[in-house]
């Protein structure tokens, strides 16, 4: 374990110290609510995550994107709430292209993988950071359409698709990355999940697997015995092999 906090480097960094309930989400005190005034969307974020993802968000509207978010900052206990949902099969499970998967052929590894293709293990999650940001463009919206994330808004001819060019060309000048760009080993893609390269990437850096679990082991998830027996493989997939921002861009 760390026992030193340590600050995201930097541009424009808030300075707020990461720590291990920080990291595992079991504390809340390095992120601040968004979304109290008029005009300004609802969301959780360190301080200088939010900066940067505003003025990104007045960038876009320039252009005719009503950039919103749709997932961020995420307490512990929220993301097992998603977990057990998944792990028992009152949620869907997903491939990589957005087809289902049948819950009830799927041994309980491969349950767990299916769950990590999509959902981060609670404890190992960016969500916990206050660094990531889900985005999507409430002004491609055809009438009553629900946002799925899902890989079919984000391609050429997906209800995103203007957004998604959009912060291909201007995401990394506001300081942001996509850490799911690719199918690595773990997450599948995932172009929505915007990071902030000098916050995440020392959030990054302080976050160790002793951390993850203390976590595990102190909570209510189903297959928590099985999670820590792959937690080496889980820790290594899905939390250290993920894209790295471009260089120049902070936290490189």
């Amino acid at each position: 374990m760390r026992s030193r906090p340590v600050e995201p480097g930097g541009e424009g960094a808030g300075g707020v110290p990461f720590d291990e309930f920080t990291l595992t989400g079991r504390a809340r005190t390095h992120v601040q609510q968004y979304g109290q005034t008029p005009g300004q969307p609802r969301f959780a974020a360190r301080p200088e995550v939010a900066a940067a993802f505003l003025a990104m968000r007045a960038a876009a509207g320039e252009d005719g994107i009503d950039m919103l978010p749709i997932a961020s900052w995420r307490p512990f206990e929220a993301q097992a709430r998603n977990w057990n949902r998944k792990f028992s099969g009152q949620a869907t499970l997903y491939d990589c292209e957005g087809g289902a998967r049948d819950h009830g052929a799927l041994a309980p590894p491969d349950i767990v993988r299916a769950i990590l293709d999509w959902t981060g293990l609670p404890g190992a999650t960016r969500r916990h950071w206050g660094t990531d940001i889900d985005v999507f463009d409430r002004a491609a919206h055809p009438p009553g359409y629900r946002t799925k994330l899902l890989p079919d808004e984000a391609g050429p001819d997906g209800v995103y698709a203007r957004l998604h060019a959009w912060l291909d060309m201007h995401a990394a000048r506001f300081g942001f990355f996509r850490p799911y760009r690719t199918r690595r080993r773990g997450m599948c893609p995932e172009p929505w999940h915007l990071s902030h390269a000098p916050s995440a990437q020392a959030a990054l850096a302080a976050i160790d697997i002793d951390m993850v679990a203390r976590a595990v082991r102190g909570a209510d998830l189903l297959g928590r015995e099985l999670v820590l027996d792959m937690l080496p493989d889980i820790f290594r997939d899905h939390v250290l092999d993920v894209d790295g921002p471009d260089p120049g861009i902070g936290g490189g």
